[in-house]
């Protein structure tokens, strides 16, 4: 299995469970395929495991028929489950240097990070990918960390290589070329697509934006 820059690359959108958001993760992942995302992650922090586990069999079909990537956050055992690409964990989450060897090699690994010190241990970690930010200031979810900024941005995308890059927190269409400008992979959105009333216009605006500014 090849986890690379081109794997990982382009626009991630987050299918969320947050109950704020006027679409369900389903629909969300459904749109995001609509618009051209290069990855959908599901981000289910309030759902049963079943549900959770329901959501991510009907988005591995989505983006089996969209040829995108599927990834779900946190939770290996869900992605693993519902047969996703890759799993994205955060720094609270199971260290991925617990995941054992036979499961590696049938999934990839993303890892969040916050600092420069996070992403020197992420390359150390043998993970697939690393999420920085928060970029920009974002309202999607809580976070203890101010924003990061392009400069850190690509500090880290330096550090972290040959490993790619995908910039988090506040991107949307407007930030999308300075994030690529500063060497990122991909980037990663939350409430530009499930904020908006047409997630698919969204992410079509945000994988437009995403090619132009190549």
């Amino acid at each position: 299995m090849t986890h690379g820059r081109v794997r990982w690359g382009g626009l991630h959108v987050l299918a969320d469970d947050d109950p704020r958001w006027p679409h369900d993760p389903v629909d969300l992942a459904l749109a995001a395929c609509a618009g051209g995302a290069a990855v959908v992650q599901l981000r289910a922090k309030l759902a049963t495991d079943r549900a959770a586990l329901a959501w991510g069999e009907a988005i591995r079909a989505a983006t089996r028929r969209a040829s995108a990537m599927f990834c779900v956050n946190d939770r290996i055992d869900l992605a693993l489950a519902c047969g996703a690409d890759g799993v994205h964990l955060g720094q609270t989450d199971l260290p991925p240097a617990r995941i054992p060897p036979e499961w590696r090699g049938r999934i990839a690994i993303g890892r969040s990070t916050h600092s420069p010190e996070q992403v020197a241990r992420a390359c150390e970690e043998r993970v697939d990918y690393v999420a920085f930010g928060p970029v920009f200031e974002t309202g999607s979810k809580t976070s203890a960390w101010t924003p990061r900024g392009l400069a850190a941005l690509a500090a880290a995308v330096m550090r972290a290589a040959p490993r790619p890059v995908v910039a988090i927190g506040g991107i949307d269409a407007s930030r999308i070329a300075g994030v690529r400008a500063a060497g990122a992979a991909g980037c990663a959105v939350i409430s530009a697509v499930a904020g908006a009333a047409s997630p698919e216009a969204a992410v079509r605006e945000l994988a437009q934006a995403w090619a132009a500014a190549a």
